[in-house]
């Protein structure tokens, strides 16, 4: 009876350090686990160049933080090519794959991912106005399980719009933009303040889908003295469209970020999307570390900011370009 004795407590004990040790090696979430796979969801409303090097910006962060694509990370890509319904299933395809965190790349991607899961962290950017769509309580206090970057500098329409009233000397703008978007409307009641401030007009052009975009800017032919693109998803993804309106009719276009700007318009005032994205990413690399909950995190507005002109755009739009423009800004290098 003795042997058997101590036989048994040498198996307990036995058995009792595996445990512990199984314990402590499923504790380490950090990227220098070499067991640990991560599997990160990515949800993003549409593709065009501006969410693009945002993702860009955040996988960067990643990998240069020992979270590398390929090795112990996997990216799981769901885009909703401009569908509000596609976005909400792709939330919900992320959520039933059990990803380790959700990167939500715009307004509606971000929504529907906090509507699909309460648990899983979701960080997201190129949103307009968190708070406003109901992401966030405020910047300082997140939700507790997302947070992420904004988009919009307080500065960034008046800057721009400024320019058009004082140096285009416009009185009536016109503006494209998809009022099904919480991003986009949100944009539009901006413009319509600083229009009635500064005693201008608008006139608006409201979009559903991309395909609508060609003709909305159509229609603002001849009615208006320039056009104000503002950062709304399901214009920017057309936007070559209201370039070519603008060309053929000399209409000076102006629009919301840089990578617009680049396409062929007059001026933006902005700021590098890729950058916005790494500071995601490196949210997410806290998060993924297990150094912060995503309510520890405040959101994060735009660091550098800036008018930048695109002399060759102005050109095909039949606009002069002026010395004195180099005193507001910068121009694009050719």
């Amino acid at each position: 009876m003795k042997k058997k004795s101590l036989l048994f407590g040498a198996m307990t004990m036995l058995l009792g350090m595996t445990v512990l040790s199984g314990c402590g090696s499923s504790e380490k979430s950090s990227a220098d686990d070499g067991d640990k796979k991560y599997v990160i969801g990515v949800t993003q409303i549409v593709e065009h160049p501006s969410l693009d090097a945002a993702f860009e910006g955040f996988k960067k962060a990643l990998e240069e933080n020992g979270f590398k694509e390929g090795e112990n990370v996997e990216y799981n890509v769901q885009i909703a090519q401009g569908d509000q319904s596609n976005s909400q299933t792709a939330a919900k395809n992320l959520v039933g794959d059990g990803v380790d965190l959700i990167f939500a790349n715009s307004t509606p991607s971000a929504q529907h991912a906090l509507n699909a899961t309460k648990e899983i962290p979701i960080v997201f950017t190129s949103v307009t106005d968190p708070v406003g769509a109901e992401l966030v309580k405020s910047f300082d206090e997140p939700g507790e399980n997302i947070t992420g970057t904004t988009d919009t500098h307080p500065e960034a329409i008046s800057k721009t719009l400024s320019f058009v009233t004082d140096e285009m000397k416009a009185k009536t703008i016109g503006i494209i933009y998809n009022s099904g978007e919480q991003n986009a409307v949100v944009q539009a009641e901006e413009i319509n303040k600083f229009a009635k401030d500064k005693g201008v007009k608008v006139v608006e052009a409201s979009v559903s889908t991309s395909a609508d975009v060609k003709q909305a800017a159509e229609s603002l032919t001849g009615r208006v003295d320039a056009i104000y693109i503002p950062k709304d998803n399901t214009v920017v993804s057309a936007l070559e469209s209201v370039i070519g309106v603008a060309n053929e009719k000399d209409i000076p276009l102006f629009v919301g970020e840089l990578d617009s700007l680049k396409k062929g318009a007059i001026a933006a005032s902005g700021f590098n999307y890729e950058d916005l994205g790494y500071e995601t990413g490196m949210m997410a690399v806290k998060i993924l570390k297990g150094e912060k909950k995503p309510s520890e995190i405040p959101v994060q507005a735009p660091q550098n900011f800036e008018l930048m002109f695109n002399k060759k755009a102005a050109e095909e739009q039949g606009v002069e370009v002026k010395d004195s423009w180099s005193d507001l800004g910068k121009f694009l290098e050719e």
